[in-house]
C-alpha cells in the first residue's frame, strides 16, 4: 500500500494533511474507537471476579450480595435516560456522562472494599454499583448505537463485532490487572474505574454520527474486523489455557508479555482503518482532478441551455432528503397515536413500540432468558466455592465465560445476519433456539455432575452473548431506527427485571436457606457481620431447576413471536435503506450537473 509522500515540497505536506484529515474525520476511525472503548467497558460482566471480596470484607450473606448484583444489573441495563439524552444532544455529551459515572461509581466501590473509607451501609453500596453499572448504558448508547446508525445495512455485523469486543473485556481486563497488580482482585475494581474514563475522553470527539451515503463493500470491511477480533479471542483463550494448566509459570512479567500481545491485536484494526480511508482519499482526489474548471463550466452552460427553466433542479443538499412534509405540523400527538397499527419495519414512535404486542412478547421472553443467564454470571464466585474450586479457578471460569460470550455475540450478530440475508432465517427463531440451549446449562448446574461448571460456563456464556445482538437487531428491524436510542434501552430493561426475580428473590433466598441449614446441622450460629457461605451441590440445585422452568416458558413465548413475524422476515427488510441510498446518489448526480457541490461523504455533524 502506498501512502502520500512526505516529500515534494508544499504539495507533499498538503497531501499528508489532507489524508490525515480524511482519517480523523472518516467513519472507519469512529468504528475503531468504538471497538477500543467497548473492549474496556464490560465491568458489569466482571462481578464474579470481585464479588467474594465484597462478601468477605463487608460480611454479607448471599441475599445481600445478590441485591448488590441486582442494582449492578439495574444500572447497566436501565438506559432510558441515556437514550433520551442521546436524542437531543451530541454524542460526546453521552460519552462524557458515561465516563464520569464509571469513575465515580467504581472508585467509591474500590474505597469501600479496600476499607479506605468507613464501612458504608448496604444502600450506599447499591447506589455506588448502580452508578458504575449505569455507565455501561451511556457507552452502549453513545458508541454502539452511533455505529449502527452510521451503517444501517450492516447492523447485524456491526452489533455482533462491537458487542464481541465488549464481551471480551473481562478476559482483557483480567490480563491487565494480573500484569499490573498480580492476584489482587480488589485492584481490578480501581482499573475498571479509571481505564474506561481515560479511553472515553481520548476518543470523545471521534465517535459521532457521520453524514453520507453508504460506502462500497462496507460489510467486507467489517468481516476484516471480525477476523481480527477472532484472533484476539483465540489468543486470550490460549493464554487462559496456558495459565490454567501451568505450562509456563505466569509471573507478573509473563502477564506483561500477554498484555503486549493483547494490545497489538486491539490496535491491529487501525491498519484496516488507514487502508480504507486511503482508498477513499485517493478516489476522491482522482475524481476532483478529472474534472477541470473549464470542463465543469462548459458542462454547466450546456446543461443550462438544454434544460428549460421550469425543469431545472433545485440545489441539492443533505437537508433535502430530511425535509419534513407540509402535513408534519398537523400530525397528532404521540399519545393519540400510541395504539395505531404501524407496519413492522417502519419507524414507530416510542409509545407505539412500547405498547405493541411484539415488544411485550420480546420483553417477556428476554426477561426469562436473560434473568437466568445473569444469575449464573453474578453468582459465579459463589458457584465455584460451593463446588470446591479455588479463587484462581474462578478467575479462569470468568475469563472463559467472557470468551464464550464473545462467540455467542458473533453468532447472534454476524451469523444471524448471514442466515437472514441468504436464507431469510428469522432472528426471532434464532433467539428461541438460544433460549432452549441455555436450559441445558442450567440443568448441569442444578445436578452438578463432574466438570459441570466448566461445561455450564461455556453454554451459559455462549447463550448470554447470543441473546444481546439478537435482541438489539430485532428491535431495530421491527420498530425502525428513528427512536432506536430509546427503544434499544427500553428493551434491555428486561435484564434487571429477570435478575431481580430469579437472582435476588429466588437464588439468593434459597442459597441462604440452605446455608443456614448447614450451620444448624453443625450446631453453629452465624455471628453478626459474618459472611454466610454454603458448600455443596444442593446450594444451587432447587434455584436452577426453577430457572430452567422459567426459561422454558420464555422459549414458548419467543416461539409465538416467531409465528407473528415470520412473514416480515421473509420480505426484503433492507429495501428502504437501499432506496434511500439511490435517492442520495441521484441527488448527487443532479447537483454535479447543476454545479452545486454536496458536503463530503465523510463530513460529520461534529468537528474533530
Amino acid at each position: 500500500m502506498v501512502f502520500p509522500a512526505a516529500g515534494g515540497g508544499d504539495g507533499g505536506w498538503a497531501d499528508m494533511r489532507s489524508f490525515a484529515s480524511q482519517v480523523l474525520r472518516g467513519r472507519w476511525l469512529m468504528v475503531f474507537a468504538t471497538f477500543i472503548l467497548m473492549s474496556v467497558s464490560g465491568a458489569s460482566y466482571s462481578f464474579g471476579l470481585y464479588s467474594n471480596d465484597i462478601k468477605s470484607t463487608l460480611g454479607y450473606d448471599q441475599s445481600t450480595l445478590n441485591l448488590l448484583s441486582f442494582f449492578k444489573d439495574l444500572g447497566s441495563n436501565v438506559g432510558l435516560v441515556s437514550g433520551l439524552i442521546n436524542e437531543i444532544t451530541p454524542t460526546w455529551v453521552v460519552l462524557s456522562v458515561g465516563a464520569a459515572f464509571s469513575f465515580c461509581g467504581y472508585f467509591m466501590l474500590w474505597l469501600a472494599v479496600t476499607q479506605k473509607i468507613a464501612r458504608p451501609k448496604v444502600w450506599h453500596m447499591c447506589f455506588y454499583i448502580f452508578i458504575g453499572g449505569n455507565a455501561h448504558t451511556f457507552t452502549n448508547t453513545g458508541a454502539l448505537i452511533t455505529c449502527v446508525k452510521n451503517f444501517p445495512e450492516s447492523r447485524g455485523v456491526v452489533i455482533g463485532v462491537s458487542n464481541g469486543y465488549l464481551s471480551l473485556s473481562t478476559a482483557i481486563m483480567t490480563q491487565f490487572y494480573h500484569a499490573f497488580y498480580g492476584d489482587d482482585t480488589k485492584s481490578l475494581i480501581f482499573l475498571m474505574a479509571s481505564l474506561p474514563m481515560a479511553i472515553s475522553f481520548i476518543f470523545i470527539r471521534v465517535i459521532r454520527i457521520i453524514k453520507g451515503a453508504r460506502q462500497p463493500k462496507e460489510t467486507k470491511v467489517f468481516y476484516q474486523f471480525l477476523y481480527i477480533s477472532l484472533s484476539l479471542a483465540g489468543f486470550l483463550l490460549i493464554m487462559i489455557i496456558v495459565q490454567k494448566i501451568n505450562i509456563v509459570k505466569f509471573t507478573q512479567s509473563a502477564y506483561g508479555g500477554s498484555v503486549a500481545g493483547v494490545l497489538f491485536l486491539l490496535f491491529l484494526p487501525l491498519a484496516v482503518v488507514i487502508k480504507q480511508e486511503y482508498m477513499l482519499w485517493k478516489s476522491s482526489n482522482k475524481a476532483t482532478n478529472d474534472r477541470s474548471p473549464s470542463t465543469r463550466t462548459s458542462e454547466i452552460e450546456k446543461q443550462n441551455r438544454e434544460t428549460p427553466p421550469s425543469e431545472k433542479a433545485l440545489p441539492f443538499t443533505s437537508a433535502t432528503l430530511s425535509q419534513p412534509n407540509a402535513s408534519a405540523e398537523n400530525q397528532d400527538s404521540c399519545w393519540k397515536t400510541m395504539f395505531q397499527k404501524v407496519e413492522r419495519g417502519e419507524d414507530h414512535t416510542i409509545l407505539q413500540a412500547v405498547f405493541s404486542i411484539d415488544m411485550f412478547l420480546l420483553f417477556l421472553a428476554t426477561t426469562c432468558g436473560l434473568g437466568g443467564t445473569l444469575t449464573v454470571m453474578d453468582n459465579l464466585g459463589q458457584l465455584g466455592l460451593s463446588f470446591g474450586y479455588s479463587r484462581g479457578d474462578i478467575s479462569i471460569f470468568a475469563s472463559l465465560m467472557s470468551i464464550w460470550i464473545y462467540f455467542g455475540k458473533i453468532l447472534g450478530g454476524v451469523v444471524s445476519e448471514i442466515l437472514l440475508t441468504k436464507y431469510k432465517f428469522p432472528r426471532t427463531l434464532m433467539l428461541t433456539l438460544v433460549l432452549l440451549l441455555s436450559c441445558a446449562g442450567f440443568l448441569l448446574i442444578a445436578f452438578s455432575p463432574p466438570y459441570a461448571l466448566y461445561i455450564a460456563s461455556i453454554i451459559i456464556g455462549f447463550c448470554f452473548g447470543a441473546q444481546w445482538p439478537l435482541i438489539f437487531a430485532i428491535i431495530s428491524e421491527l420498530f425502525g431506527l428513528k427512536y432506536y436510542s430509546t427503544l434499544y434501552n427500553f428493551g434491555v430493561v428486561a435484564s434487571p427485571v429477570g435478575s431481580f426475580l430469579l437472582n435476588v428473590k429466588t437464588t439468593g433466598y434459597l442459597y441462604d436457606r440452605e446455608a443456614k441449614k448447614q450451620l444448624a446441622a453443625l450446631g453453629l450460629e452465624r455471628k453478626p457481620g459474618e459472611e454466610l457461605n454454603c458448600v455443596g451441590g444442593d446450594c444451587f440445585k432447587l434455584p436452577f431447576i426453577l430457572i430452567t422452568a422459567v426459561t422454558l416458558f420464555g422459549t414458548l413465548v419467543s416461539l409465538i413471536l416467531v409465528l407473528r413475524t415470520s412473514n416480515f422476515y421473509k420480505s426484503d427488510i433492507y429495501k428502504k435503506f437501499r432506496e434511500q441510498v439511490k435517492v442520495a446518489e441521484a441527488g448527487q448526480v443532479m447537483a454535479d450537473k447543476n454545479g452545486v457541490g454536496l458536503p463530503k461523504v465523510n463530513e460529520s455533524q461534529n468537528t474533530v
